[in-house]
């Protein structure tokens, strides 16, 4: 399976035809575009909002018919041994196609590029030699700043061809990284390519340790899905979750790429400050923030909000006209008790009770011979008598002043934290000094879930159609509950590794995850196949896994790369600085990104060191470019993130930054992980003895 460089004399017609048939691709997308461009809506709209939004969505549809420079606008071709849908009997000529990021046809509607999430496309990730799902021959491209330099032919169907790794596809994935995070679109897996066309109906959960492709998956799996369901979703929504803002600008490209450019994107502390209404201002213990992230305190909650119902000490009369109706005290307790035992949102049972109230009434009307309807009922609803009656039974509840009054009354936490929290872990959450109102309050992240939650007991959350929740092994029960509760009604792709999860709540199992996430049915598959980090560096990260995840399958790295695992013990602690510098500047002689990843607390003084040494560096989330490559990352911050060549500054410093030794080699362990191509280990201290 040689690859075909376009220097070669024999190979230049093949090269000239497709190079052709680029040209000829974007010609067509340009023409598409102008198109939209000169469409006139002036004669088709009703009105000034019409013509708002049909105009909207043409600028919509103008941008995601952009031609963009360096990305190429297909990276493969399939060529078929019959048509496609026709049985092999039925004879006649194969078809061929180019397999692109979107689709392109020509003025007579015929396609020129297939978008690669179209049924025909599938092949050009699933075919092999066992089974080439009648592919004779699969062609890669490979690409040199934006101008296609050279093919590789795959004949699938030849027994003299021996199969053997792509060059073109080692290339792709071994490119250097400057910028933010690329698709993988070209270099997509068979096993990752079943995730990420799996059905909208069912939510999955992907098991994948470093380097194995799981954030590109679920990212593709979006793409997928608004391809394959684009009008149910854009009814509906999507949103993608991500640990901290650094990590979502650095994969914020991928989707507008693969030209889909609507899919919102949040963190989960984002998410329920919002839905909380609060601002987040504070920040909680270890112990306090493991309390308050348990799945006991929904239950606390749901105590406390229907704690506020009083059982109807007066009847209700209700006066219309000359006549007054009396619904008994007894009455209104069975009312009460009936909604109380359907376990209604304490809003909507709220908003029922005067209605039950008022039926009451137009029954005992009704055996009094009157004939009442809607409107009369509706009447009786709104007097004041009902009104006051409600309010008193079931008075209206604020999620903030109630968690606010739970954090802060030791007696109305014992109260309803009894049988549930020990003495202990309600002296963990309480505030040593109550804040006055909520907006004085200094909610901290934990809180402001706790706050969602209870909002999700006055009313129903809203529910999108499709969530994708990376990092997920660092949430806590009731941030999987917060996550739940918007896509109660649809579906989610939850991404993870259990051997990174460095919070003190991480879980330790996706069952448990996904039952808070209230997706208990969700399909676990699990990803071993790594692509990124070199195989003597994913070696050297794994003899952690004993350690910090016993039982978890250690990556299989696909890559060889000898020499890409480098550590360096310096003698004088004094020069530790010097030589974390030296290190980046050996890495910058190479092409691509480079991370200096150290300990939170040991950040300050590297970036004094760097500053006094003339070099320039950037924080997590700004994006690197030819003239600044170097990024100074928090160890707490590196998570998600990658770089071609990593200098890993005092991996004991990492671990004692963590309130634990597991949570420490753990976060050892994702800054160990973060290398593509090359990794130096700097250390004065003693290294974890798994490491020596």
């Amino acid at each position: 399976m040689p690859a075909h460089e376009h220097e070669s004399a024999t190979t230049a017609d093949p090269l000239v035809r497709e190079r052709a048939h680029l040209a000829a691709s974007r010609a067509a997308l340009r023409a598409m575009r102008e198109d939209v461009e000169s469409l006139d809506i002036r004669d088709v709209t009703a009105n000034w909002v019409n013509a708002a939004v049909l105009q909207s969505q043409i600028d919509e549809r103008i941008k995601s018919l952009a031609d963009l420079a360096h990305t190429p606008l297909f990276f493969g071709r399939l060529d078929y041994l019959h048509a496609v849908g026709a049985e092999e009997a039925e004879g006649g000529g194969g078809e061929r196609f180019y397999i692109g990021r979107r689709h392109v046809h020509d003025a007579d509607g015929d396609p020129m590029v297939v978008d690669w999430r179209a049924p025909v496309s599938q092949a050009f990730y699933r075919a092999s030699r066992k089974d080439p799902q009648d592919v004779g021959r699969r062609r890669r491209f490979g690409y040199t700043g934006g101008e296609l330099t050279a093919y590789e032919d795959e004949n699938l169907t030849d027994p003299a061809e021996a199969e053997r790794t792509s060059r073109l596809l080692q290339a792709e994935i071994e490119r250097p990284r400057v910028g933010p995070m690329r698709d993988i679109v070209a270099t997509i897996q068979p096993e990752q390519d079943e995730i990420v066309r799996s059905g909208l109906g069912g939510t999955v959960c992907v098991q994948g340790g470093p380097g194995t492709g799981k954030t590109a998956v679920g990212l593709h799996r979006v793409a997928y899905l608004l391809y394959a369901h684009r009008e149910r979703l854009a009814r509906t929504g999507t949103l993608v979750i991500g640990p901290n803002r650094s990590f979502l600008q650095y994969i914020e490209q991928v989707l507008p790429a693969l030209g889909e450019l609507e899919v919102r994107q949040a963190t989960v502390d984002d998410l329920v400050a919002a839905g909380a209404g609060v601002e987040v201002r504070g920040t909680d213990p270890a112990a306090a923030a493991v309390v308050k992230g348990d799945a006991r305190m929904a239950e606390v909650l749901r105590r406390a909000v229907r704690s506020h119902v009083t059982p109807p000490a007066e009847p209700v009369v209700v006066v219309r006209g000359s006549r007054r109706w009396r619904v008994p005290a007894y009455e209104l307790e069975e009312i009460v008790a009936e909604l109380l035992a359907r376990d209604m949102r304490y809003g909507a049972a709220r908003e029922a009770l005067p209605q039950r109230i008022a039926h009451a009434v137009l029954v005992r009307m009704e055996e009094a011979g009157e004939a009442p309807d809607d409107r009369v009922q509706n009447a009786v609803a709104r007097n004041p008598a009902v009104k006051a009656a409600v309010k008193a039974i079931w008075p209206p509840v604020d999620p903030a002043k109630l968690v606010l009054r739970l954090l802060s009354d030791a007696e109305f936490l014992a109260a309803h934290g009894d049988g549930l929290l020990t003495a202990d872990e309600q002296k963990a959450v309480l505030w040593t000094k109550p804040a006055r109102s909520v907006r004085s309050a200094k909610w901290s992240a934990a809180d402001a879930v706790l706050i969602d939650e209870a909002g999700d007991l006055m009313s129903r959350t809203h529910s999108l159609g499709h969530v994708v929740l990376d990092e997920a092994q660092d949430l806590s029960p009731m941030q999987y509950r917060a996550v739940g509760r918007r896509c109660s009604t649809g579906s989610a792709t939850v991404l993870g590794d259990l051997a990174q999860g460095t919070t003190p709540w991480s879980t330790e199992s996706w069952e448990r995850a996904l039952r808070h996430l209230g997706k208990p049915e969700a399909v676990v598959e699990e990803l071993t196949a790594g692509f990124r980090v070199p195989r003597e560096v994913i070696a050297y990260a794994s003899r952690l896994l004993p350690a910090i995840s016993p039982g978890l399958a250690a990556v299989e790295s696909v890559r060889e790369a000898p020499g890409s695992l480098e550590v360096r013990a310096v003698a004088d602690p004094a020069g530790l600085d010097a030589a974390v510098l030296a290190a980046c500047e050996e890495a910058l002689t190479r092409e691509g990104s480079i991370g200096l990843i150290a300990a939170d607390a040991r950040v300050p003084e590297l970036a004094a060191a760097l500053d006094a040494a003339g070099r320039a560096y950037l924080s997590p989330g700004e994006e690197t470019s030819a003239e600044s490559r170097l990024t100074l990352v928090p160890a707490s911050l590196a998570k998600g993130l990658e770089y071609d060549y990593v200098v890993l500054d005092e991996p004991a410093a990492v671990v004692d930054g963590e309130p634990d030794e597991r949570t420490g080699l753990r976060r050892l362990y994702v800054a160990l992980t973060r290398a593509v191509s090359g990794l130096a280990v700097v250390h004065a201290a003693e290294l974890p003895e798994l490491l020596r």
